[in-house]
């Protein structure tokens, strides 16, 4: 599990601790909110709700309200987690009851709001397919090729030198084709893609 970004929030003199956490599947959506359950054993409710989707699919999302009233916690927080345009994470929103008694839609809120708070500095980043190319070129090539490969995105994960060189790249799975293009272009056709 990769690191968890926490907040914590006071209603009512029951305190709410949000944890966010990435995961790319629903076996490591579960595997995150077991771990926060376990810390967290002790609370009264450990609610949670997970989208190990992309943003904007709600193909593998679930949740819990983990005792508290049916649809007061879990399908709340789902709901803000489905709307914050983020994918491939899960939320567990910890509860030590206070005592004092929040009905039905200050529960709802609560939870909310819980989420709002800790999506809101959450630092996130866009999720780019990555795909790879190898590509064999002359050596007098090589500082075009060398030139061209920033503009395209591309990086270079491994170099062999023999009578020509071949490159092992990495680039934005997008811009792969045009890539081959620029790469045939620059070289006046002398490149040669091989089999990865």
């Amino acid at each position: 599990m990769g690191e968890l970004h926490e907040t914590s929030l006071l209603i009512k003199k029951s305190r709410f601790i949000t944890h966010i956490g990435h995961c790319s599947s629903v076996a490591e959506a579960k595997d995150g909110i077991e771990a926060v359950r376990s810390t967290y054993a002790d609370a009264t409710h450990n609610c949670w709700a997970f989208v190990a989707c992309p943003a904007g699919s709600s193909a593998q999302v679930g949740c819990s309200d983990d005792g508290e009233p049916h649809g007061t916690a879990g399908r709340p927080m789902l709901t803000t987690l489905l709307h914050s345009n983020v994918g491939e994470l899960f939320c567990v929103v910890t509860r030590y009851f206070g005592g004092i008694k929040l009905g039905t839609g200050g529960l709802v809120r609560a939870y909310q709001q819980s989420v709002a708070l800790c999506l809101e500095n959450l630092p996130v980043c866009a999720k780019t397919e990555l795909a790879s190319l190898k590509v064999e070129i002359a050596y007098a090539d090589s500082d075009r090729v060398h030139r061209l490969l920033p503009a395209h995105a591309a990086n270079i994960i491994g170099e062999e030198f023999a009578s020509s060189m071949v490159l092992s790249l990495e680039m934005p799975a997008d811009r792969r084709d045009e890539l081959t293009l620029a790469l045939a272009e620059c070289t006046n056709g002398r490149a040669r893609i091989l089999p990865d």
